[in-house]
């Protein structure tokens, strides 16, 4: 858990109820933050009460502990190399992208989610939305930056969601109403990755389905305070109804689950994942982009999804830990 990427508290966040979970089903955990090493019992209790702050950790202090993560010798570490199976709860950066993937199958270590090559490809909002399209998935039109005002309004037209291509949480995100108010977020993005995506903003309903093994558990709905699922609204309690089942027409359940499960298979996921959409007036279903390690924090969606289907929080954890130890590498 935990990390130098900008979702490095709803890593935390979520790391620290997962090790409770597991415990709870008898499983004995060790938590390690991949920045600063082993978490010790009375930290571990001190992050489980702290939960998720309104915004992420500014860049500069993510900068200055990344000079001493210890990401590179994760594989070496003995309490990595003794564990039956290393549960991921990083979001965003390295510990999603598949490079941490890659180390763990140079050194034969047994993790739980999806693999190196889907990992790195449901980072990159870019190819992923390619490959969503080559296979039958809604996804809405986009541009990559650079781009003009004059490109958006011809292409994508206004308003535009201005997002990092390779980042998670919502983090860097900008609903720009205005060609005016281009530039700016283009800039916001590009200070958390060096590919900016302009995408199509969507009216209509948000949705989110998880994926457990190969089998999609029930949509849910968001209703957020603000106009858009922003970093706030999904980390802050009140901040956001959401609903489990959804209230959709079956028919159009049915689209959605199928174009969720057609999503995890275009992008060669494993385990789990969650994959968002949004559905417009006219029934027409977007694919926003999939998750490969969703939060599991108090608020995040993916266990809440669990729950509508039976299936209590420690259940899910260990059913991903069960998963990991099944299922072949991608």
């Amino acid at each position: 858990m935990g990390g130098t990427s900008a979702e490095r508290d709803v890593s935390i966040a979520s790391g620290v109820r997962i090790a409770a979970a597991l415990r709870s089903r008898g499983h004995e955990v060790i938590s390690l933050d991949t920045a600063l090493g082993v978490i010790d019992d009375a930290t571990e209790k001190r992050l489980l009460a702290s939960g998720v702050q309104q915004a992420p950790p500014d860049l500069a202090s993510l900068a200055a502990m990344s000079e001493q993560s210890l990401s590179p010798m994760l594989g070496t570490l003995p309490e990595v190399r003794a564990a039956d199976v290393v549960f991921l709860a990083l979001h965003g950066g390295q510990g999603e992208d598949g490079t941490l993937q890659a180390l763990f199958d140079l050194s034969g270590v047994r993790y739980t989610g999806t693999g190196q090559l889907g990992s790195a490809i449901a980072m990159d909002k870019d190819i992923s939305k390619r490959l969503f399209r080559d296979n039958g998935v809604g996804t809405a039109d986009w541009l990559m930056a650079p781009a003009t005002a004059a490109q958006v309004e011809a292409k994508l037209g206004f308003p535009v969601v201005v997002k990092p291509s390779k980042q998670g949480s919502t983090v860097g995100l900008t609903l720009v109403r205005e060609p005016h108010e281009l530039e700016a977020a283009i800039v916001e993005a590009y200070r958390y990755d060096d590919e900016v995506m302009l995408e199509q903003f969507i009216r209509g309903r948000e949705l989110t389905v998880g994926i457990l093994g190969n089998e999609a558990l029930p949509i849910g709905e968001i209703i957020p305070k603000h106009e858009l699922y922003d970093y706030e609204c999904k980390y802050t309690a009140g901040m956001a109804v959401e609903e489990f089942p959804a209230k959709l027409d079956a028919a159009v359940a049915a689209v959605v689950q199928d174009q969720a499960v057609r999503a995890f298979r275009a992008l060669k996921l494993r385990g789990y994942a969650r994959i968002d959409f949004r559905l417009d007036d006219s029934g027409g279903c977007f694919c926003l982009e999939a998750n490969t390690l969703p939060g599991m924090t108090g608020t995040s969606l993916i266990p809440q999804a669990a729950a509508a289907a039976g299936i209590s929080f420690p259940e899910l954890c260990e059913r991903i830990v069960q998963l990991a130890t099944t299922e072949g590498r991608s």
